[in-house]
């Protein structure tokens, strides 16, 4: 990655501000916590948020004008895995044959230290050049991946969530692991990022078949024994997955009871998909903090459910989102968000733009604990921080012009951008994507 310029210490971006101070009710686009301020002026200090004012700065301050553009806090992808763009897009079948087939052999391949570098620059860039800014990332089993992950992530200053896979069964020889040395991995790759700059661990089971209770019973210890670790994994996909979990665990009440016997639930956990849970495992994740991304162009994509969000609203679940690169589609949360949408509609449920939007910047921040760094314009936080053009093409103006009210242009924006609109994105202030003219 080429070195990029140094900003000046105090920055004002001109332009059409939009970001959350509360969650927006899931169907009601007149819902309160949206915070718009168009032709405003976002001041940046030092990298974080100092203000926001509608008149323009002293000439202390230098000035970017984006009149008539979205000014949004980056994305917060809360499930995505680093080694899969390789496997974008491949045809296939269901979640566990596909894993078979597309997923592991890709996977295998980051053994090697050189391609496991290549492929994290290569994955970050793309998040940047799709107004992510932040992520939760699953590696692979491989401790180098996770080394070049964070390495990468840090020359770019981005947030990142992370932690070697944990696999010791149920999965090729070359990427299965065992525990004694999984313990060592994770506590060297703990001492050696967690709270290092913008990174954070997290212990990443990739789902309860691949590890066996010895494993999982691992993977407690370390949680306990580390305070502030993050944990994630995957629960209730697919529905042939969790009949496989009810063989493996039949002492376990559900699929996310094995992850809370073997001391797996916080309120640092995130658990991707969600799809297949009854309400008793939602009031579990309520009351131990744990929390659900919903990844919505993969459950498409693998014909694996459609989530119900409104039931996890309901029991207080909270969830964000997520792509869930391989399965999912597109590294672009827009092009998530739009098929969020289309899921909940498919399910005889409308969500709003507010309510989707909240769950990729303020909502997944809160649903990390990191609601004080990312996700908003709030004062202090980092500025983590994209501008967006509304319409590019002659359809797309034609549609925001003819927009009955806010929310009616920001859904088109959403359902009908794309890459493209991304006019650029920093991170802590730190201009790290530009699109090219």
């Amino acid at each position: 990655m080429s070195a990029v310029p140094t900003l000046p210490e105090r920055m004002a971006l001109f332009g059409d501000l939009l970001d959350f101070d509360a969650t927006p009710a899931l169907d009601d686009p007149a819902s309160p916590g949206v915070r718009y301020r168009p032709a405003h002026w976002l001041l940046i200090e030092n990298g974080r948020i100092s203000g926001v004012q509608a008149h323009e700065p002293d000439v202390g301050w230098a000035q970017e004008r984006h009149a008539g553009r979205l000014i949004l806090p980056g994305f917060i992808d809360t499930h995505v895995h680093s080694a899969q763009i390789d496997v974008l897009g491949a045809w296939g079948t269901a979640l566990l044959d596909w894993l078979e087939t597309h997923t592991f052999p890709a996977e295998a391949r980051m053994a090697d230290p050189a391609h496991a570098a290549m492929m994290s620059g290569l994955f970050l860039d793309g998040l940047l050049a799709t107004g992510t800014t932040a992520a939760m990332v699953f590696p692979t089993v491989h401790k180098g991946s996770v080394d070049a992950l964070f390495r990468a992530a840090a020359q770019r200053g981005m947030r990142m969530i992370a932690g070697k896979v944990l696999m010791d069964r149920h999965a090729p020889d070359n990427l299965r692991d065992d525990v004694a040395q999984a313990e060592r991995d994770c506590t060297d790759l703990i001492a050696r990022w967690h709270g290092q700059g913008r990174a954070a661990y997290a212990v990443t089971p990739r789902f309860a078949p691949t590890s066996t209770d010895a494993q999982l019973a691992m993977a407690g210890a370390l949680m306990a024994a580390h305070p502030g670790l993050y944990m994630q994994t995957h629960v209730a996909e697919n529905r042939d997955e969790v009949k496989w979990v009810a063989e493996l665990f039949p002492q376990a009440r559900s699929y996310l009871d094995v992850y809370q016997r073997f001391g797996l639930l916080g309120p640092r956990a995130m658990l991707a998909h969600g799809i297949w849970l009854d309400d008793t495992d939602r009031t579990l994740l309520r009351e131990s903090g744990a929390a659900l991304a919903f990844c919505p162009s993969s459950n498409l994509f693998l014909g694996s459910g459609l989530f119900d969000w409104a039931a996890a609203r309901q029991q207080g679940a909270a969830v964000s989102m997520a792509c869930d690169v391989g399965g999912g589609t597109s590294l672009s949360m827009l092009r998530t968000l739009a098929d969020g949408y289309k899921v909940q509609a498919m399910a005889g449920r409308r969500v709003t733009a507010w309510a989707l939007l909240h769950a990729a910047t303020r909502g997944a921040a809160e649903a990390l604990g990191l609601a004080r760094e990312i996700g908003s314009f709030d004062v202090g936080t980092c500025a983590d921080v994209v501008v967006w053009d509304r319409a590019r093409h002659p359809v797309e103006i034609r549609r925001q012009a003819v927009a009955r009210d806010l929310h009616d242009a920001v859904f088109a924006w959403l359902t009908l951008a794309g890459d493209e609109h991304v006019v650029s994105t920093r991170v802590a202030g730190q201009m790290r994507y530009q699109r090219p003219n």
